[in-house]
């Protein structure tokens, strides 16, 4: 415990020189310190607050127990002991939030994201899914204040997607939605099912951080870009100008194509953005020494028994396989609330990392 209290109190002094920092007339001139200090100092409020209002509660505990030694009347005895009990039940509370505050941050957390659906096993019914999971996510991320932009789409002719990729930027975007990475399968009779059975089918879901040029250095050699005209809707307008693009980036051999803009420099802005992520994320998790398994349980291959989801229609249930979580109002979580699912994971995740650091 000294330990903590000491890394708290150099966190404490660290708040403190950061206030004064960005107070400075000299740092507010120079932007890029400013907003580098500013986040900084963002980063450490919670914890610093928590911790305060710990010293707080633990010194009226003092003086209680102070009081305690002397010689009270009965009245003031009971009262002082009542309080006592409710400030030692905020002080265990207030240990607790400080742990997870200071657990090893996902550096990853406070980025946008780019996010990939693709329908899987299951034909017409599994690109449905993949459009229906791309309004659950929609609707979530407005909930949260957060805005989407789609960068690419294939459609079916059913109204479904083979495959859509947005992006959706906001505050601290993957921290809540890296647990989604992964198979989610769907049980329900679908609309293009004349007899009525239950048909199984899923939808694979990629979630990356967005890679700023000083996450990832891709060097300009290193990409071959290809540059031919759009197809389908769009008039003549497309079909005369070399639009679409196609970037390769050859050391890994992760290859992006865009043709939703009408202008070739956006759609190479758009590709660019696509492929800066997917390297990033490529990079990233071959440094944990297993990005094949890692890809492979993730992602999944859309196979039936590889999920992390299943999505019941007909009883109305949602589960999350990963921690044996079952909630029987899906059309709730389909229409956006995804806050239980997401804070369960959370919490998961940090009692793992809690675990692993106490052992």
């Amino acid at each position: 415990m000294d330990e903590m209290f000491d890394r708290l109190q150099a966190l404490v002094d660290r708040y403190d020189e950061l206030n004064e920092l960005i107070s400075d007339p000299e740092v507010i001139a120079d932007t890029r310190r400013f907003m580098e200090l500013s986040k900084e100092e963002a980063d450490l409020r919670e914890t610093v607050e928590a911790y305060r209002k710990y010293q707080k509660v633990t010194g009226q505990i003092d003086e209680d127990n102070e009081m305690l030694r002397e010689k009270l009347d009965d009245d003031m005895t009971s009262m002082v002991k009542d309080e006592l009990k409710d400030l030692e039940d905020q002080k265990e509370k207030l240990e607790e939030q400080i742990k997870v505050l200071l657990l090893p941050k996902d550096p990853n957390d406070d980025k946008n994201i780019v996010m990939e659906i693709h329908g899987a096993a299951g034909g017409d019914e599994a690109s449905l899914f993949a459009a229906d999971l791309f309004d659950m996510y929609s609707r979530y991320a407005e909930k949260q204040g957060w805005k989407v932009e789609i960068v690419d789409k294939n459609e079916t002719e059913v109204g479904g997607f083979k495959e859509i990729v947005m992006l959706i930027s906001g505050d601290k975007v993957y921290s809540k939605l890296k647990y989604e990475n992964g198979a989610h399968r769907v049980q329900r009779v679908p609309v293009t099912e004349s007899a009525g059975r239950l048909h199984t089918s899923t939808a694979t879901v990629g979630v990356m951080p967005e890679a700023e040029d000083v996450d990832v250095d891709i060097d300009p050699k290193d990409i071959r870009t290809d540059v031919y005209r759009s197809s389908g809707a769009g008039g003549q307008h497309i079909n005369k100008t070399s639009s679409a693009v196609r970037m390769t980036h050859l050391p890994t051999g992760i290859v992006v194509a865009m043709q939703d803009e009408r202008s070739q420099q956006q759609n190479r802005a758009k590709a660019m953005k696509i492929l800066r992520a997917r390297v990033y994320n490529y990079y990233h998790e071959q440094e944990e020494n297993a990005y094949d398994e890692k890809r492979k349980s993730a992602v999944g291959t859309g196979d039936r028994s590889e999920r992390i989801r299943t999505y019941n229609y007909p009883q109305n249930r949602v589960t999350d396989h990963r921690i044996g979580l079952t909630l029987n109002k899906l059309d709730k979580i389909m229409n956006g609330d995804l806050d239980d699912i997401i804070d369960a994971l959370i919490l998961y995740d940090q009692t793992q990392k809690m675990e692993q650091l106490n052992g």
